[in-house]
């Protein structure tokens, strides 16, 4: 085998579909995003997270992303390597920061993991609005999200990020807890250990 693919569900590409308008506030943005990774526990779909590839000045939503990891197969299918990837591919080009291009914004339903973080820095976003950075997604979900440098908002701050945490925390957190209490899968590496 000499590729591998990794798509959407068929619920999300509707979701896209019936954005017919950019979204203005960070607060809707964060709504959409949510509601996505709502909608892929239920749907059985992925794990419980999304991420929105947004034109941060006007809310056009470029591309969406959710957890793809367990359908797919391919551990890297996180949301916002989802994300970023497909706005790469629409874009023609792998840096979301390049001249030319309006700035863009990755906004996530919670800090990225370890790897997200890298592939953040690395596609060029301008800024990441987040619901929330705490322990609560580790503590009620048991997913283990790996080493993040203590002082990672300053960090990417440093590489001009901009980074909103803590936007509709409460309604992200909610997720989580129900992705808990359907006892999906929690498909940590060697089982969180």
């Amino acid at each position: 085998m000499s590729k591998f693919t990794v798509s959407l569900p068929s619920w999300a590409e509707e979701e896209i579909r019936l954005i017919d308008a950019p979204i203005a506030s960070l607060e809707e943005r964060m709504r959409l995003v949510i509601r996505c990774s709502r909608l892929n526990i239920e749907m059985e779909t992925g794990g419980p997270f999304a991420a929105g590839v947004f034109e941060a000045d006007t809310g056009r939503l470029v591309a969406l992303g959710v957890n793809r990891v367990v359908p797919m197969n391919c551990s890297c299918a996180h949301a916002e390597v989802v994300a970023l990837s497909l706005a790469q591919q629409q874009l023609g080009g792998f840096d979301l920061g390049a001249p030319g291009l309006a700035a863009h914004q990755l906004v996530v339903n919670w800090r990225p993991c370890a790897m997200c973080y890298g592939a953040l820095l690395w596609a060029g976003v301008k800024e990441l609005v987040i619901a929330g950075s705490g322990p609560e997604l580790e503590e009620i979900t048991r997913f283990d999200e790996g080493p993040i440098h203590p002082e990672w908002q300053r960090e990417l701050e440093l590489r001009g990020v901009k980074v909103t945490d803590n936007v509709l925390k409460e309604e992200a957190i909610a997720v989580f807890k129900q992705f808990r209490d359907s006892g999906a899968l929690v498909y940590n590496g060697r089982g969180g250990s």
